[in-house]
């Protein structure tokens, strides 16, 4: 096998639910290089309908979605596939991030991030 293929062999599936074209241009930019393999919908309806037909080892979670809040997929997420790690990035601050986490949440970025703050996020949750 060559190079590039044991790359993608070892790439890590991330999904990203995020309705805001520059957030997940932005993600796409900093994972880059991470041997990730990267997928994007914008709703939770769109994630659910991904979801039956990949399995990502990552999902980074933004919460207000066109169809619902970030914050109440957790639990969805975690009960059909609780081998999941999520992700869950929001604006909302503290209240969020207790939320998020009592939810089922691995880990919590407060918008704005930072590269590093995605970066050792991502890599924590995908050991």
């Amino acid at each position: 096998m060559n190079q590039a293929a044991l790359q993608v062999a070892k790439a890590k599936k991330i999904l990203i639910v995020e309705d805001e074209g520059d957030i997940c241009l932005l993600l796409n930019i900093i994972l880059n290089g991470e041997q990730t393999d990267i997928d994007h919908v914008n709703s939770i309806a769109k994630a659910k309908t991904y979801l039956q037909k990949e399995q990502p080892s990552l999902i980074m979670l933004d919460n207000k979605l066109p169809d619902g809040l970030g914050i109440d997929f957790i639990e969805y997420i975690k009960q059909h596939y609780p081998a999941i790690k999520i992700l869950m990035i929001s604006g909302f601050g503290t209240s969020a991030r207790d939320l998020a986490i009592s939810n089922g949440a691995d880990h919590f970025i407060e918008k704005p991030f930072t590269k590093q703050q995605v970066s050792q996020s991502v890599q924590a949750l995908l050991i």
